[in-house]
């Protein structure tokens, strides 16, 4: 059951024990920004350029198990969760990336990469998107087990929804998500998504590189290195190469500008490649799972100022801390008006970097 009552700012950490150590999670971080593969779908409505057919829509997979955590109607607001899941199971061993991604034995299991949940205002039409990090550190589920958010997906996506739900104190009504394979393939459909950086830039573990401060057209390879990058560096002319010491939080705001530029490249391959919307529309309801009671078409509709650049974007307050020997964040007292307006309660605060 969802409690609609926003905690007090001074409660969010007051239940968490700094000195508790878990155990480690397998694997390096990985991956992506799932946003895109709604967003084909909305520039389709929007656009009036492609009519998605029934059978389309009849393939989009299906998540029965995540119904019943999922949350009752709630006025003024609906929100979408939006996972990335960092699983090696559909990676092809013919992938050229498969060295950077990693096979299913040498990275077992399944987590939660990206996090992210979509507001859609039901009275004003507004969209609103916030970034969750990987690392943030909450009680697992409905139990009393604390770890990172992201190791929920291990237990299902129910496990997810429940445990954002009780960490934020937001409800969640719809479940929507993608893979690696997802990911590159709808990337590529729309030829590649524009990357800025402000110098050279690279990570050495997911094989990103951009040599100069540039903006470069990315193909679906890169876009995964660099959405999915946790060891970004960038080279300055005394040092040299440093490591972004602000590590998660840094990686969550790379991928909401990642985001944006993926709006704008979408809307612009579907504007000027009309003919060709039908194969990004068929890549897009491929590449991602969704709750039983997701409607596409209603979601289009509900996305058509997306396409118009008309989203604002909202950073989850955190703090980097240690828990053990492990990094972790923790919500910062600051975030009690976001999660508010996310929670239908409040008024929506200014957004990131405005």
């Amino acid at each position: 059951m969802w409690c609609t009552c926003v905690p007090p700012p001074d409660n969010y950490r007051w239940d968490v024990t700094s000195g508790e150590r878990q155990g480690g999670l397998s694997g390096a971080p990985r991956w992506l920004l799932i946003l895109g593969t709604a967003l084909v779908v909305a520039l389709a409505g929007a656009l009036g350029l492609v009519r998605a057919t029934n059978a389309q829509l009849d393939g989009v997979a299906r998540i029965a198990e995540v119904t019943p955590a999922l949350s009752p109607a709630t006025p003024g607001v609906e929100n979408y969760l939006l996972v990335g899941s960092d699983t090696r199971e559909t990676v092809d061993p013919d992938d050229p990336d498969f060295e950077n991604i990693g096979s299913a034995d040498a990275n077992p299991g399944k987590r939660s990469d990206t996090l992210m949940v979509l507001r859609y205002g039901t009275e004003d039409g507004s969209v609103s998107l916030m970034s969750v990090p990987r690392d943030l550190y909450v009680r697992i589920g409905t139990g009393e087990k604390y770890d990172r958010i992201n190791s929920a997906y291990r237990e299902g996506p129910d496990t997810v929804v429940r445990t954002v739900v009780r960490a934020l104190n937001i409800p969640i009504h719809h479940y929507l998500e993608v893979d690696f394979q997802g990911f590159k393939a709808i990337v590529d459909a729309i030829h590649g998504v524009e990357v800025c950086v402000d110098r050279a830039s690279r990570d050495k573990s997911t094989g990103f590189y951009i040599g100069r401060k540039a903006c470069k057209v990315v193909d679906g390879t890169q876009a995964l290195a660099y959405a999915r990058s946790r060891h970004f560096e960038q080279k300055y002319k005394e040092g040299g190469w440093k490591m972004d010491p602000s590590a998660d939080i840094g990686r969550t705001e790379r991928q909401r500008k990642f985001v944006n530029s993926l709006l704008k490249s979408t809307a612009r391959y579907v504007a000027e490649h009309p003919l060709d919307a039908a194969n990004v529309m068929r890549e897009a309801t491929s590449a991602f799972s969704v709750d039983g009671g997701l409607k596409l078409v209603d979601l289009a509709r509900k996305l058509r100022p997306v396409a118009d650049g008309g989203t604002l974007s909202y950073a989850l307050p955190v703090a980097n801390d240690m828990v053990g020997n492990r990094s972790v964040v923790r919500l910062e007292n600051e975030a009690a008006p976001l999660l508010a307006y996310f929670a239908g309660t409040g008024p929506a605060p200014a957004p990131a970097g405005s």
